[in-house]
């Protein structure tokens, strides 16, 4: 009988969550503060590595930068510095006797350092450098990310592995860096950002494919292994969106009658829309919402139907300009280069 009463016990909770997932539609979450919080962000120096370093400064969180290009980190750097003097400006409170006292504002400030994240010792040493010059860290966007751009029997094995390893093993890495303090601590924010291609998939990008798939994965199994470990002071956000247009797949094209309807995500909106789930402890958020349509009609669908689907709205050969533009550049360069 206990496995019966159990089981109704179970039902309600799972009912619950669905009225509690319904309400937050209704009644907007009130967005947890960050400020003062160390955050450190991979792939910090363009895209949206450094639109959510933007973000996270206009909160007055305290930013550690991390890019391979040490240039384009120090530029993003330099933005975040300009938005804490913006933010900079005295506070004021009530006087004992009469008047009032200024109160010096809060400092906040921004670090760089230039890390490959596909070399795990770099990581490591990195990581340790964070931890002795700033201090322990609470929120960490695994954000960097990188693409081919070639067919499978076209890319060298050197640059899928490259893909595998920023796109998929950095995530091992960083977390098991960071994760020790989190957890003794009982307190952080871990946040994956992958794609809408690891949760389902397109022809051309396989590397890139695994490479989400993976890290969705990876998120998908620390998330229950925190839950089992009851640190509930740890949270987990999951970020799936469609195509950015930040130029890294630039030529994908679907079917033209349906891309007034699916154009490329602004970066912009997309990261805006990331930091309100994060902001409010949000699992998973899809961007836009039609992509947990779609990933719920690839779930339950036959594979051919899916197939039927997926040409109708010229999504199965999608990637295929994005490659030609790729390969054509690339020879290109090595035409000029007398390769």
């Amino acid at each position: 009988m206990n496995i019966f009463a159990e089981f109704f016990l179970v039902l309600l909770k799972v009912l619950w969550a669905f009225v509690m997932a319904g309400l937050k539609w209704v009644v907007r979450p009130k967005e947890k503060s960050v400020a003062g919080q160390v955050c450190v962000i991979t792939g910090a120096g363009s895209g949206l590595g450094r639109l959510f370093a933007k973000e996270f400064a206009r909160r007055r969180a305290v930013l550690v930068l991390w890019d391979i290009n040490s240039q384009s980190n120090e530029e993003t750097a330099e933005m975040v510095r300009q938005i804490y003097r913006e933010l900079d400006s005295p506070v004021t409170k009530d006087g004992a006797v009469g008047g009032v006292e200024e109160v010096p504002p809060f400092q906040p400030q921004v670090y760089t350092y230039v890390c490959d994240v596909g070399k795990r010792e770099c990581v490591y040493s990195t990581a340790e450098k964070v931890r002795q010059e700033v201090g322990n860290i609470y929120l960490l966007i695994n954000n960097a990310g990188v693409v081919s751009g070639h067919h499978l029997l076209e890319c060298p094995d050197e640059l899928i592995e490259r893909t595998m390893v920023v796109n998929c093993h950095a995530h091992f890495w960083t977390t098991k860096a960071f994760l020790p303090k989190m957890l003794e601590m009982n307190h952080g924010h871990i946040v994956t950002v992958a794609s809408s291609l690891g949760l389902f998939s397109t022809a051309g990008v396989e590397d890139y494919c695994a490479s989400k798939f993976g890290a969705i994965g990876f998120h998908e199994s620390l998330s229950h292994e925190l839950k089992a470990s009851e640190k509930d002071g740890i949270k987990m956000t999951l970020v799936c969106p469609y195509l950015v247009d930040t130029g890294m797949f630039k030529g994908c094209r679907i079917r033209k009658e349906f891309e007034p309807f699916l154009p490329p995500l602004k970066p912009e909106f997309c990261v805006k829309q990331a930091m309100r789930a994060i902001l409010t402890d949000q699992p998973m958020i899809c961007t836009p919402r039609i992509v947990y349509v779609v990933n719920l009609m690839k779930s339950i669908l036959p594979f051919e139907a899916v197939v039927c689907m997926y040409r109708f709205l010229g999504a199965d050969k999608c990637m295929y300009p994005f490659l030609a533009q790729r390969k054509q550049a690339m020879n290109n360069n090595e035409a000029k280069n007398g390769i």
